[in-house]
């Protein structure tokens, strides 16, 4: 084996320098999973059928005049619909976050989830969460990313099938943290809904200020859904956000809540993975996609 190389090329990896400079996705955005997330459970993944959408990836232009991909889906039919971006977990835009575009596309949503990682390189090829962390995510910049964001608003305005003006932004783990960050971020944002994402967090030079730091800048509301049993996100940093949104005082601030379900682990609502709870994942669905109709993001009506 090359001491440079992730894992065997035969199953299309790539080299440890390759990753680092982001070499091109082999393969589409939003199929299969991260191999530092495998297996996966089966049995419990949810498969949403693309009848009745239209689906799949497209390249957004960013400010820097590069192409990023992004995994698309929104009903085949009409337009001015609801938008939501959807911001992925530090595997990447795998076929969760896909699925996850298209169960918001089948309720009447244009749904947009961009590989945010893309100039660092691929999460999906790394060998483990480590790797990934280190080598990728520690090296994507916050500003970098809200610019990113910006860039896909651009680009579902041209494609005139999402209605900007009704927008919204939901995120899980990593992608629950830039929710709240997009949130303080974009004065046209009308919602966000944040998954288990980190709330406090040591600053610098890459990422200057956390969702603690931001509550009274917040443009938007925001929804929190946590897991009470999150070993990584300690009930008690969830808490100091709490305090944090009633002290801001704001509007936005004042009506953004964060509900916590007890005895629940981080990263509920991935079905692929053994972290699964199938009744939180379900009530928090339920919660988001009523926070996004009742806070200027309406998914279409029938």
């Amino acid at each position: 084996m090359d001491g440079d190389r992730l894992i065997s090329p035969a199953d299309g990896s790539v080299s440890r320098r390759d990753l680092l400079t982001g070499v091109p996705v082999t393969v589409g955005l939003g199929a299969g999973f991260a191999l530092a997330v495998q297996p996966v459970q089966a049995q419990t993944m949810i498969t949403t059928p693309t009848d009745g959408l239209t689906a799949g990836e497209v390249n957004v232009k960013t400010a820097d005049g590069k192409e990023m991909p992004a995994y698309r889906a929104h009903p085949a039919s009409g337009t001015g619909f609801g938008t939501i971006l959807v911001v992925q977990e530090i595997w990447g835009v795998h076929q969760h976050i896909a699925d996850v575009c298209r169960r918001f596309a089948k309720a009447g949503w244009y749904a947009l989830a961009p590989e945010l990682y893309f100039r660092q390189g691929d999460p999906r090829k790394a060998p483990d969460t480590q790797t990934i962390l280190r080598e990728i995510v520690s090296k994507v910049p916050d500003a970098q990313v809200m610019g990113d964001l910006d860039s896909c608003v651009s680009f579902i305005k041209t494609e005139n099938k999402g209605d900007t003006g009704k927008l919204g932004i939901t995120g899980f783990c990593w992608g629950g943290r830039i929710t709240w960050l997009y949130a303080a971020h974009n004065p046209n944002l009308k919602a966000g809904v944040a998954w288990y994402g980190r709330v406090v967090g040591q600053s610098s030079e890459l990422t200057p200020k956390h969702p603690v730091d931001l509550a009274k800048e917040l443009k938007a509301p925001v929804l929190g859904l946590y897991g009470g049993a999150d070993s990584g996100i300690p009930n008690d940093t969830v808490d100091k956000m709490r305090e944090a949104l009633k002290a801001a005082g704001t509007p936005a601030a004042s009506k953004s809540m964060i509900h916590t379900y007890p005895d629940t682990p981080h990263a509920f609502h991935a079905d692929y993975r053994p972290t699964y709870r199938k009744e939180a994942a379900e009530d928090g669905w339920k919660r988001a996609t009523a926070w996004f109709n009742e806070h200027g993001v309406p998914a279409a009506r029938a």
